[in-house]
């Protein structure tokens, strides 16, 4: 699957229904090159937004419960969270 494909999907937290939004980015492990988390958008910040820095929060791959055709679960308490 590609990070265009990725892209498409809506994130939905199993715990509260709550739609996190879409994927914007993915992180790597430069060592082997698997996918340790995805990034969906975090909290708009004007500062942040003014810097040109991204907001988002991380999602650790193991976090993930299913990626489905329109849709990814996926399982976060409120301090998985980890904004970036």
């Amino acid at each position: 699957m590609s990070l265009s494909e990725l892209r498409t999907k809506d994130v939905v937290n199993t715990r509260d229904g709550k739609r996190l939004g879409k994927v914007m980015d993915i992180e790597f492990d430069e060592r082997d090159g698997r996918v340790d988390a995805l990034v969906v958008p975090g909290e708009f910040k004007v500062g942040s937004m003014l810097r040109g820095e991204k907001c988002g929060i991380v999602i650790p791959w193991q976090r993930i419960c299913k990626i489905g055709e329109n849709v990814i679960l996926v399982e976060l308490e409120l301090g998985d969270i980890i904004d970036e």
